[in-house]
């Protein structure tokens, strides 16, 4: 009998762990992951090295060599960092070529101080390349409206990116052209664009947990929860439009591949909601979900997988939209509070990563 997560991957989403650290690159598990939980790929963000760094689990040795060179926390947190990409990029090689680079990938970001600022943004993703060394890295970049034309120029640099921190339907429009005009640039440049790929992040529970806040307020109950998967399902809609034109159609055929949506954030929340919904609910092709290890062993127990659970609900799904905003609820106060929120959590993690490996630099001395 087949398990729910190889369901899921067979029904055409990818499983993208939302978690790394050394621990579970050298023991062994991360690998194990590929074929007892179908997992083709990895992401990070500042928050998980946050927690990685502070339980200290297999960095000590590292830290001391980086400390007897006289490193400060930056330059610590880049090659603390670079190096599990790298061996996580290496596990991963192997489901890379088999998947023809759709999967397979390790994402790792630039920091979170740099949001707003659209060169440092593409310096950064272009030393987080070179370092890491690796073709199936990808650099993720949050699509503040600065983001865009880093997103843009490090994808027409020959770099792959994971955009993230997207709430919006009109951001991820705006991502999606900013990822064509750099597919574009990438070919008049003179790169092989076959081995260009792209995911655009899209967020999911941080949606109902603002939306379901502004409703109570409104003495709403009826639309709570139901927000998420309504703007998740109409990203998916906007991913079928947007990559239907001619001018897509063009670089298609000279080899560009589609920038898939991966749907992120996906951890329920709430406890009395099913905590396997924000992955069952969100199935259909060419679909990325990444999930924190807790989110992925649900589905794995007890998980309902269907064929398709998103283009068969865009009209459900637009009248959600239509009841929340006539209940009074901003979608655009929403998301772009959500945009500034997300930024400043990382932020605050990264501020914590570079605490902690201070404090390792000092006590290796």
């Amino acid at each position: 009998m087949t398990n729910p997560l190889a369901q899921l991957a067979a029904n055409g989403v990818s499983i993208w762990l939302d978690d790394l650290s050394r621990s579970r690159i050298r023991s062994g598990q991360l690998k194990d992951l590929i074929t007892t939980r179908s997992v083709s790929g990895v992401t990070t963000n500042p928050t998980i090295f946050a927690g990685a760094l502070s339980k200290g689990e297999g960095y000590g040795d590292q830290v001391a060599a980086l400390a007897a060179e006289g490193a400060d926390a930056a330059k610590a947190v880049f090659e603390i960092t670079t190096q599990d990409v790298a061996e996580a990029c290496d596990i991963f090689a192997g489901v890379y070529r088999d998947t023809n680079g759709f999967d397979g990938r390790v994402s790792i970001e630039v920091e979170p101080g740099l949001a707003h600022d659209a060169a440092g943004t593409a310096k950064q993703a272009k030393e987080l390349f070179a370092k890491v060394d690796r073709e199936n890295v990808m650099i993720k970049i949050p699509a503040t409206k600065n983001g865009l034309a880093a997103i843009t120029e490090t994808i027409a640099a020959g770099i792959s990116v994971n955009v993230t921190l997207i709430f919006s339907l009109q951001r991820y429009r705006d991502v999606i052209a900013a990822y064509i005009a750099g597919i574009e640039q990438a070919k008049s440049n003179g790169h092989d664009i076959t081995k260009i790929h792209s995911v655009a992040s899209f967020f999911v529970s941080r949606v109902d947990l603002e939306i379901n806040k502004r409703l109570a307020a409104a003495g709403n109950t009826e639309l709570q929860n139901k927000a998420a998967l309504a703007n998740a399902r109409l990203a998916y809609q906007v991913f079928e439009q947007e990559f239907d034109n001619a001018r897509w159609s063009a670089l298609a055929a000279a080899g560009a591949n589609v920038q898939r949506p991966l749907m992120a954030s996906t951890g329920v929340k709430d406890p009395n909601l099913l905590d396997t919904l924000y992955v069952t609910e969100l199935v259909a092709p060419q679909l990325v979900n990444t999930m924190p290890e807790k989110t992925m062993e649900a589905v794995f127990d007890h998980g309902v997988v269907p064929a398709n659970s998103i283009t068969n609900h865009y009209a459900d799904a637009e009248a959600v939209m239509a009841s929340v905003a006539a209940a009074g609820v901003s979608y655009d106060e929403v998301t772009e509070l959500l945009e500034t929120e997300g930024v400043d959590k990382f932020i605050v993690s990264w501020t914590e990563l570079l605490e902690s490996v201070t404090n390792a630099l000092n006590a290796a001395k």
